[in-house]
């Protein structure tokens, strides 16, 4: 059914690319993780959400995937210096590596929430400072970097000069390349281009994460460590790179020139960036309180919002925009994505109870052809919102078909039983949805349990023991769970 060759948007090119991965069948993916300082934010939750996505088809169609996200635990510096990691310890008075686990915990338990794939490695920087330590040296060796009072820092005049890409990634030009890099500011004056950026970074004595190294005792740059990391587990040039936006500089800026630098290659064929997550059609600050967690999204426990959301229908509201574009957060929006979200999860149990009775015609040719446009869609850079427009689409022709406005004998077992893997494997295999309308986690438990009342209901009036039939009723309702005779037999519902 799938008829298409997948299309990705390369950053890297500025357009749609069929996506040839250098070995055939085998994709090698790296996506930047979290900062594990504080709490895991919505925004955050959104980007992962959407590599997931991407992973989980990448894998649909056929593809072995070692998908490589890192968890980033020392060097990522605030504006005025201060590694984050050790700003959470001092506020929090704990050590350091307490704050990463804590806080590591936390973004995994919310990657669980939202049914997130694991991936294949999960690497942190503090594992790999033998390793970082060697691409520095590499530079050095190449003439990309020099060592400044026990700093090390990436000469970005040097190899713009010598490669003539510095900024192919983000469109920027080097006389524009200022002081974007995140360094600790009080080592301004060391440079020799405010451009420049660091490598390495010699401590100050008071500095808690510091490791040994030919320069100084001292601490990576925040861009060394994925350039290392990645390459480590996906070699020296791998199929797709990916993260945020916010990343493209200057973060992922430098990894290119860090790698160019080191080997003379570039990292990745394919970067992939996912957009911001707005909230009411601004962006989300702390500062003027426009803001909301996920626990509070969940909860209810927020001005923002008039009630609480499960996981799924916010992760059903992320799936409604593409990864590439906003995704404006409201209320109004949210209370669509759960209808959204319900109707096609009726639609799918809806779909488990019609059995074909004929041999089918053209009606099969119409409904097949839903599919093969969802399986387009995803291959057009993985478009979400399209994909599920075909489900909504099949979902309005199954409900005609429960309802008997369509004929079950125009349509061929063959092609429901088609149907049914296609709805079946899109929202549980590649959305990575859970049917959560009846109960979380335990939905499949219930719907069996509702399956084993509704036939011995049934039993009890074929046997005329209107008592137990009566009670079992009566239960239900006291449950705020509604019975529906008909036709094709007895469904439930949710009042």
């Amino acid at each position: 059914m799938r008829k298409t060759t997948l299309q990705i948007y390369n950053s890297l090119t500025r357009k749609k690319e069929a996506f040839k991965p250098i070995t055939e069948g085998y994709v090698g993916m790296y996506v930047c993780g979290p900062t594990v300082y504080n709490d895991v934010h919505l925004g955050n939750c959104r980007t992962f959400v959407s590599f997931d996505i991407i992973y989980r088809y990448l894998l649909h169609i056929g593809n072995k995937v070692r998908y490589v996200r890192n968890i980033t635990d020392v060097g990522h510096l605030l504006d005025d210096g201060e590694d984050r990691i050790l700003k959470g310890a001092r506020l929090e008075q704990l050590e350091p590596m307490e704050i990463v686990q804590k806080y590591t915990n936390g973004f995994h338990e919310m990657m669980d929430i939202f049914n997130t794939r694991k991936p294949s490695i999960e690497p942190r920087a503090t594992q790999h400072i033998i390793e970082q330590i060697e691409m520095v040296q590499q530079i050095l060796d190449n003439g990309y970097a020099y060592e400044r009072n026990g700093s090390v820092y990436f000469d970005t005049l040097k190899y713009a000069g010598d490669k003539k890409d510095y900024g192919v990634l983000s469109g920027r030009v080097i006389d524009d390349l200022m002081a974007e890099s995140r360094d600790d500011l009080k080592n301004q004056s060391e440079k020799n281009h405010p451009s420049d950026f660091a490598i390495w970074m010699k401590a100050s004595p008071e500095h808690i994460m510091k490791w040994q190294s030919p320069w100084s005792e001292g601490f990576p740059g925040w861009h060394l460590e994925c350039s290392v990391m990645s390459t480590k587990y996906l070699g020296d040039t791998f199929d797709i790179h990916g993260g945020g936006n916010d990343l493209k500089f200057p973060h992922h800026e430098n990894e290119i020139a860090q790698n160019v630098g080191s080997c003379g290659c570039h990292p990745s064929k394919y970067w992939i960036h996912s957009n911001m997550l707005l909230m009411n059609g601004r962006k989300m600050s702390k500062s003027d309180g426009n803001t909301i967690t996920p626990d509070e999204l969940f909860s209810g426990e927020s001005p923002h919002v008039t009630k609480g959301y499960s996981p799924m229908v916010v992760k059903f509201f992320f799936l409604q925009s593409h990864y590439n574009s906003t995704n404006d957060l409201t209320n109004d929006a949210l209370l669509a994505a759960e209808k959204g979200y319900k109707r096609l999860m009726e639609a799918y149990q809806t779909l488990g109870k019609i059995e074909s009775t004929g041999k089918g015609n053209s009606l099969d040719t119409e409904l097949l052809g839903f599919v093969e446009q969802a399986y387009g869609d995803m291959d057009d850079d993985f478009n979400t919102p399209k994909a599920l427009s075909r489900m909504f689409e099949l979902a309005t022709k199954i409900n005609s078909l429960k309802e008997g406005h369509l004929s079950l004998d125009d349509i061929s077992a063959d092609t429901l039983g088609k149907i049914k893997d296609f709805y079946r494997q899109f929202i549980f295999d590649v959305f990575g949805l859970k049917d959560d309308l009846a109960g979380g986690n335990q939905s499949e438990v219930v719907a069996g349990l509702m399956e084993l009342v509704i036939d011995l209901r049934q039993n009890a009036r074929e046997t005329k023991d209107w008592t137990s039939s009566d009670k079992i009723r009566d239960k239900l309702t006291e449950l705020n769970i509604q019975l529906k005779d008909g036709k094709d037999g007895t469904n439930w519902s949710l009042n």
